[in-house]
């Protein structure tokens, strides 16, 4: 049986104004697709933005988690005997409910990849209440501490207790702003399967906010 002829695809010669010299011919392609080879970035220029941003901030975090461990070691005692401890076990819980907020805000970048409008609202929702609800259960805590005696003037215990933990608190009120202003638009339906690098992005600084604080964790708290 002969073999039959593969059949090509014509290709047509767009021309292209190059300032005042002739027009230069590119090969286009009939459905108007990129030519064949063309291989797509694997991360987009946003994404690779807020990379860049997410590595700055963790070089500032490792420099003041260098610093606290500095004044840890030259101390002879730390915490200082006369200063409140720290509350550890309503913070295993403020930090179960952020860890669970990167599995829904997981949720929700994936709702949006396949246009699940839906589950990318309540996923958005449960993230936003998990998020809000870990700042307000840290707030109570620290304005326990406060009336205890822990501030900011109280030796480099207190200093370096609240730069970190405030710094990153800041961090966090920062997403938590971002990602109400997301569901604002999600609301909307603006996102979509091809078109939704905002969903992506927010969703990347939460999970560096996240896992920070589990970083954090650790290292104030358990340490």
């Amino acid at each position: 049986m002969a073999r039959a002829a593969t059949r090509l695809q014509p290709v047509r010669l767009h021309p292209v104004t190059r300032g005042v010299d002739h027009p230069v011919a590119i090969p286009r392609f009939r459905d108007g697709g990129p030519p064949t080879g063309v291989v797509s970035p694997p991360i987009s220029n946003a994404q690779l933005g807020m990379l860049i941003f997410i590595a700055f901030e963790t070089m500032l975090f490792i420099g003041l988690v260098t610093a606290y461990w500095v004044l840890r070691v030259k101390s002879f005692t730390w915490p200082p005997p006369d200063l409140p401890r720290l509350p550890l076990a309503i913070t295993w819980v403020n930090t179960l409910m952020l860890l669970v907020s990167a599995l829904t805000m997981s949720r929700a970048v994936a709702a949006v990849r396949t246009d699940n409008q839906a589950g990318l609202r309540s996923a958005l929702v449960a993230t936003s209440v998990l998020g809000v609800g870990f700042l307000a259960v840290q707030g109570s805590e620290w304005a326990r501490l406060i009336r205890q005696g822990l501030t900011l003037s109280s030796g480099s215990y207190g200093s370096t207790f609240y730069t970190l933990i405030g710094l990153h608190a800041v961090h966090v009120v920062g997403a938590v702003v971002w990602l109400l202003g997301v569901l604002a638009i999600a609301q909307r339906r603006a996102f979509t399967a091809k078109h939704h690098v905002g969903v992506m992005l927010c969703g990347m600084y939460w999970y560096f906010v996240c896992a920070l604080w589990a970083f954090l964790f650790v290292v104030v708290y358990l340490i």
